[in-house]
């Protein structure tokens, strides 16, 4: 059967604007020849709609998209994902995909398995399919799956449901199995994919057609990445890397030229471009500011602003103090030259002196600490707000994952801000994509890269003054804040007692400060926001 995947970029909420983007992707796809249009999960409200289907004309509106796809289509079957209502007893909704074709009545099928772990919660909103049943189509009986349906025990964090739905769908004469997915990009978690569905393709004897969206929507990144795997677990087809695309698939024909898979720093670029470029636009930004340092983190977040809104939408801001130092300064000009950002400069020492003269009889007799460092990034956190106020820029905040995990930055300071762009990248990844970003010529300054990273809020002060170095901390933090093991595992695995011990304190001493933090894009297996949720009143220490 030749496939058509419709790998669409849909924005939440837009019924309207979604479905002109479903049509448009079916006519396309019916003309190349398509004998049946897939499209992704809740392709016409986009996903996750949280808790928009709560709101009173959300489903129904939705429903009357529907009814204009079902009334559009032609001979060629379509393949849409939607939420419908749930009639029984249970939860208001169900995540739905309907079958639709000219002439013909709609076919339902509801997703069996509702991931509610990480960054999902559909057992909110949805009730569970408590069977599943096959389609006839052409003459050939087809499963469809909806995103979690497909993933198989071996692959979740644990095992989660009492069935696999491919299974039972294999025991009542399945030829076909389709997926429409909305599966959240991680590092890595392509190749997880891959491995699945071709295991899943060779267990069964069945082709498997695999239809994921791409785009960001607020705190998520899905990267797309279709996939066709042949009976015999053979990858038929990979569609493209975080951006749509149309393509008709031949399931029955040989394999399309496949992609290398890329480097996790290209990948992790790529990512934070997409949700970088999306998260301004579907709120309705057109350009961006960000202040920049002369360090490594506001320069990485300076390039992904330039790739994803392009240089002309981008104003960076160096506000340099006493303590900031001519090269950092001069760094910071040079990346804006050779990025073709727009470039201020806007110091605040004299700012900084009247602030701190009027505390000078409150503090008197206490010595200098980070009340008085603080006080700058604040300083710049003002200016940066008052020109994203002015001119309309989105404020795009710079701190990395590493930093935010133990406290090592400023509310209301250099964590004001619209997105926290690079919030989920550890600071020996922001090396490594820097580095790549360099891969053909200098675009970040190479003293940018290798000079030691330092706040510059008092003389002489460096990172590792206050952190241990970040080839010791980075591995620490994936240990507690990923794979979320305690103390004593994480010393068995060979890190100084003492140095683990200090990190896990202040991660759990900085949740307020991440409570209040700006929204971060995810890009590893466990982010800051949607998929952790700590108490900031609590108190279990290990």
């Amino acid at each position: 059967m030749r496939i058509g995947f419709a790998q669409l970029n849909p924005t939440v909420g837009d019924l309207a604007g979604n479905t002109r983007k479903i049509l448009a992707a079916y006519g396309t796809l019916c003309a190349q020849g398509a004998e049946l249009v897939l499209t992704p999960e809740l392709a016409i409200c986009g996903y996750p709609p949280q808790d928009l289907v709560f709101k009173s004309r959300f489903v129904p509106l939705m429903l009357e998209r529907l009814a204009e796809l079902h009334a559009a289509v032609g001979e060629v079957p379509l393949l849409v994902g939607y939420v419908d209502v749930n009639d029984g007893p249970g939860q208001p909704f169900r995540n739905a995909v309907a079958l639709l074709q000219r002439g013909q009545p709609i076919q339902r099928v509801f997703k069996s398995l509702l991931p509610t772990y990480d960054v999902f919660d559909e057992d909110r909103y949805f009730e569970p399919a408590t069977s599943v049943a096959v389609l006839e189509l052409q003459g050939r009986k087809i499963g469809v799956t909806i995103c979690e349906d497909i993933w198989t025990s071996r692959y979740l964090p644990r095992r989660l449901y009492g069935f696999e739905p491919v299974g039972a769908l294999m025991e009542k004469g399945a030829e076909l199995i389709l997926n429409l997915s909305a599966s959240p990009f991680a590092a890595g978690k392509l190749t997880r994919r891959l491995e699945m569905l071709a295991g899943l393709a060779a267990q069964h004897r069945v082709p498997i057609a695999y239809c994921n969206v791409v785009g960001g929507n607020d705190q998520l990144i899905f990267d797309g990445n279709s996939l066709a795997v042949g009976r015999d677990g053979r990858l038929l087809a990979r569609l493209a890397s975080f951006e749509e695309e149309l393509a008709v698939i031949d399931l029955d024909g040989p394999p399309r030229p496949i992609p290398p898979l890329p480097s996790e720093p290209q990948e992790v670029h790529d990512a934070l471009v997409l949700g970088l470029r999306d998260y301004l636009h579907k709120c309705g930004f057109k350009s961006a500011v960000l202040g920049l340092s002369g360090g490594i983190d506001s320069a990485l977040v300076a390039c992904l602003a330039a790739a994803a809104l392009g240089p002309q939408n981008v104003l960076g801001v160096t506000m340099p103090t006493q303590y900031s130092s001519a090269g950092s300064v001069e760094d910071s000009r040079i990346l804006a030259e050779r990025l073709g950002i727009r470039f201020l400069q806007i110091p605040i020492k004299q700012s900084f002196e009247a602030v701190r003269a009027q505390f000078s009889e409150i503090f008197a007799g206490l010595p200098e600490n980070e009340a008085e460092e603080n006080m700058q990034p604040r300083l710049r956190g003002l200016t940066l707000m008052a020109i994203s106020n002015k001119l309309g820029h989105l404020l795009l905040s710079t701190g990395n994952k590493s930093e935010l995990s133990v406290g090592y930055c400023t509310l209301y300071g250099d964590m004001c801000g619209g997105l926290a762009v690079i919030s989920d990248v550890p600071k020996l990844l922001v090396y490594r994509i820097a580095e790549w970003i360099n891969r053909d010529r200098e675009i970040i300054p190479r003293d940018t890269i290798t000079k030691p990273p330092s706040a510059e809020l008092k003389p002489d002060q460096r990172d590792q003054d206050t952190l241990p170095p970040y080839e010791i901390l980075d591995p620490i933090l994936r240990l507690y804040v990923e794979e979320q093991l305690s103390s004593a595992e994480i010393v068995a695995h060979g890190f100084a007692e003492e140095t683990v011990r200090w990190v896990v304190r202040r991660v759990d001493l900085n949740e307020y400060k991440r409570a209040q933090a700006v929204p971060g894009l995810r890009v590893t297996s466990r982010a800051f926001g949607l998929g952790r949720r700590m108490p900031v009143a609590q108190r279990f220490v290990e």
